[in-house]
């Protein structure tokens, strides 16, 4: 542990632009939702319930900051679970633009969902590289 209390290991965000995470949000937070979540919850589900407490809330990143959290321990990247919520609820866009890069950069085809990156990987288990990490750019 580093003398702040951090893991040494703890990798930076990368960042990016994304146009969909600007023109259709609820696509690009279904697609993050679905790699995060291992398949186990669909695109086209989570897109819907992004876009149902859009409807209802008028803040979406009420439910998308707890997938940020989620795909940050997954890789063990740098952040802390109020950071993830502020980030969400200030600028949606560019949180879902980070996240959705994120996962690109990390070899994922955020195009084809989960099942179709297992697949294509040989049907391995896809675990997290830190060491690629999160660079700025």
């Amino acid at each position: 542990m580093h003398s702040s209390g951090k893991p040494h290991d703890e990798a930076p965000w990368s960042v990016g632009f994304c146009c969909m995470a600007c023109l259709c949000p609820c696509i690009a937070f279904g697609r993050i939702s679905e790699i995060v979540e291992k398949g186990s919850t669909s695109c086209g589900a989570s897109g819907a319930r992004y876009i149902l407490i859009m409807c209802i809330t008028g803040f979406p990143g009420l439910y998308s900051c707890f997938y940020r959290s989620k795909l940050r321990k997954q890789y063990r990247l740098k952040g802390g679970c109020c950071g993830d919520c502020m980030r969400h609820l200030y600028c949606e866009i560019c949180a879902l633009t980070q996240e959705y890069h994120e996962l690109q950069n990390r070899g994922l085809d955020m195009s084809i969902g989960w099942h179709a990156n297992v697949e294509k990987n040989q049907g391995l288990a896809m675990a997290p590289v830190v060491e690629k990490g999160m660079a700025n750019r």
